[in-house]
């Protein structure tokens, strides 16, 4: 009686299903498997929800009016990191030293300049591989530390916190309605911001 050897098929995941890369592997956007299965369109699982964008106009409208734009460059739209050898990470708003990326040039490239600031809020990454949020929070916040990011905010609107990472301080979790700074001097607000826009049942 013959054998007969089943070739498993795996399907293939088109690259503009990639999120981000890390060291080779990737990660890819949240429900990905769904554009897969045909549930979903890949615009779908790559789209912002709609506290997600409104937080990000809000904060960016804060840097246009006060950062000095002499010195610094506000980089927003998934700004793809080249932090490592087959790495890359996605940034929400990215605050650069202008001189630094005159040095480095402008082309159709992945930039690889470490932001002086990342500012995230949630993610469109699929976590089911971390476990949870908090697991590729702290591994994405290391990441872009030890990439030579001086601070990485992180805001999450589901239990409306946010987290602050400084290279060599302690790290600190807080509430919507607390105040930190973000940069020289400039300090955000996100629940006074959102009130003041006329958001204030969000």
């Amino acid at each position: 009686m013959s054998v007969l050897s089943k070739k498993r098929t795996t399907r293939r995941v088109p690259k503009e299903l990639i999120y981000e890369m890390r060291h080779g592997k990737p990660i890819y956007y949240r429900d990905y498997d769904k554009v897969l299965s045909g549930e979903k369109s890949l615009e779908e699982v790559m789209g912002s929800s709609k506290i997600q964008w409104l937080i990000i106009s809000l904060i960016l409208r804060v840097l246009m009016k006060k950062l000095p734009f002499d010195k610094y460059e506000v980089a927003t739209n998934e700004v793809g990191f080249k932090f490592a050898p087959r790495s890359w990470r996605n940034l929400d708003v990215a605050i650069f030293r202008k001189g630094e990326l005159v040095k480095e040039g402008i082309d159709d490239r992945y930039v690889k300049t470490p932001p002086e600031v990342v500012v995230e809020v949630d993610t469109k990454a699929d976590l089911r591989k971390y476990g949870d949020f908090m697991h590729y929070m702290t591994e994405k916040t290391q990441d872009l530390l030890n990439a030579g990011v001086k601070k990485v905010v992180w805001i999450t609107t589901y239990d409306r916190k946010i987290m602050v990472a400084e290279k060599g301080e302690r790290w600190f979790i807080t509430d919507w309605d607390d105040t930190i700074e973000v940069i020289e001097g400039i300090e955000l607000n996100i629940e006074k911001l959102l009130k003041e826009s006329g958001y204030k049942g969000v």
